[in-house]
C-alpha cells in the first residue's frame, strides 16, 4: 500500500477516533447535566455511613437522577476532589442538575429544623411535644424521667423547671435527647448569667428556689407589667411565714384529675403542691418558666402586697392589707366577671 494511503487511514482513523470521543464527551457532558426529577419541597436523607455506590444507586433507583447510575458513579468519582457527601437532610429541590445535586450533597449545607417550647408547659408537655415531632430519633420514649435527667448528669433530679423554653433547630436525625440536652445546658447558662445579680436578698436561698417561683410566676399572669408584683407577694409571704395559696401549685398538683374547675376541696386536699394547705414552697417547680419570670423572682418589685385578684383583663389588681384584698374580690370576681384561675392569696 502506497505510503501516502497509508498516512490517509491513519487520519481517517484518527478523526474518528476524535469524533467519537467528542460525541461521547458531549453525551457524558449531557447526561451529568441532565435535569433532575423533583417536586418542589422535596428532600433527600444521606444517612452517615452511607457509601457512594448505595448514594448513587439510591438516587437513581428512586428517579431523582436521570443520568445513568453507573455513569453518575464514575463521575462522582473523577471529581471526588471537590469533596465527600456529607450525611445529613438536603432540600434538593433547589437544585437543577446532577452535577449541582452532587454540590449540594458535599456542601455539607442540610435543612435546619425547629421545634420550640412555651413558656409555662410541663416537662409532661415537652415530652408529648417532642414525640409528634417525626424529624427527630426518639430514644427517650421508654425512659422515666429520673433515668434521663441522670443521663444528663443530674441524678435523682426530678424534670420540671431545668428545661429552658425556646426555639431549638436541630437536623433530621438528631435524637430527643439531644435537644432536651441543648435546653438543659441553656437553663443552666441562665442561672450562671442571671443569679449572681439578684436583688432578692436572702428570701430566696438558691437558683432552684427562684425557678420554683418563676415557674409559678409564669403560671400566674401573662402581663410583663405584673410579673415583678406577683413576685413581690410571695416574697413577702414567705419572709411573713405566710402560705402562698396559689390555685397554680394546686391544679399542677392534681394533674389529670383537673377538669378545668378548680373546687374548695381541691383546696383543703393534703397534697404536696397544695400551698393552701402547706407552708413554704412546692417541692419542684411546676413548669418551666421563661426568662421574664426568672428575672421577676430574682428582681421582685418593691412593696409591701400580700394579696392580688385577676381582674379579668389579663392584669391583677395588689393589695397590702387583707380589707384592700376582700373589695378587691368584690369588685373584679363575685361582679360576674370572667377570670382565669389565677392566685388569691388570703
Amino acid at each position: 500500500m502506497p505510503e501516502s494511503h497509508k498516512r490517509r487511514d491513519l487520519m481517517v482513523l484518527c478523526l474518528g477516533t476524535v469524533a467519537s470521543l467528542l460525541l461521547f464527551t458531549g453525551y457524558c457532558y449531557k447526561e451529568v447535566h441532565a435535569p433532575l426529577n423533583v417536586a418542589a419541597g422535596q428532600t433527600y436523607m444521606v444517612l452517615p455511613g452511607s457509601s457512594l455506590y448505595g448514594i448513587t444507586n439510591d438516587l437513581v433507583d428512586q428517579g431523582i437522577v436521570t443520568t445513568p447510575e453507573r455513569l453518575f458513579r464514575y463521575y462522582a468519582l473523577l471529581t471526588r476532589s471537590e469533596g465527600t457527601l456529607k450525611a445529613g437532610e438536603y432540600d434538593i429541590s433547589v437544585v437543577g442538575s446532577t452535577t449541582d445535586l452532587l454540590d449540594l450533597l458535599r456542601s455539607g449545607v442540610v435543612i435546619q429544623r425547629q421545634i420550640t417550647f412555651l413558656e409555662g408547659w410541663t416537662f409532661a408537655q415537652w415530652r408529648q411535644h417532642l414525640a409528634e415531632e417525626q424529624a427527630l430519633k426518639h430514644v427517650l420514649a421508654e425512659t422515666s424521667d429520673l433515668a434521663m435527667m441522670a443521663e444528663l448528669g443530674k441524678p435523682h433530679t426530678l424534670p420540671e423547671g431545668w428545661f429552658f423554653p425556646d426555639t431549638y433547630r436541630f437536623m433530621r436525625g438528631e435524637t430527643d435527647k439531644d435537644v432536651l440536652r441543648r435546653a438543659h445546658a441553656k437553663m443552666g447558662d441562665i442561672m450562671d448569667q442571671e443569679w449572681p445579680g439578684r436583688s432578692v436578698g436572702d428570701a430566696i436561698a438558691d437558683f432552684y428556689q427562684a425557678l420554683i417561683i418563676a415557674s409559678i410566676i409564669e403560671k400566674e399572669t401573662g402581663s410583663h407589667a405584673d410579673r415583678g408584683k406577683i413576685s413581690r407577694v410571695f416574697v413577702n409571704r414567705l419572709q411573713r411565714n405566710m402560705r402562698l395559696q396559689s390555685d397554680a401549685t394546686v391544679i399542677y398538683g392534681l394533674g389529670d384529675k383537673f377538669e378545668g374547675n378548680l373546687k374548695r376541696s381541691h383546696l383543703k386536699q393534703v397534697a404536696p403542691y397544695n400551698t393552701y394547705v402547706n407552708f413554704g414552697l412546692p417541692p419542684t417547680p411546676i413548669g418551666m418558666p421563661g426568662l421574664a419570670s426568672i428575672r421577676a423572682a430574682l428582681h421582685p418589685d418593691p412593696g409591701e402586697y400580700l394579696f392580688f385578684v385577676a381582674k379579668g383583663d389579663g392584669t391583677s389588681y395588689f393589695s397590702d392589707n387583707l380589707v384592700e384584698h376582700n373589695a378587691a374580690v368584690e369588685r373584679y370576681q363575685r361582679s360576674g366577671r370572667r377570670q382565669d384561675y389565677q392566685s388569691n392569696p388570703q
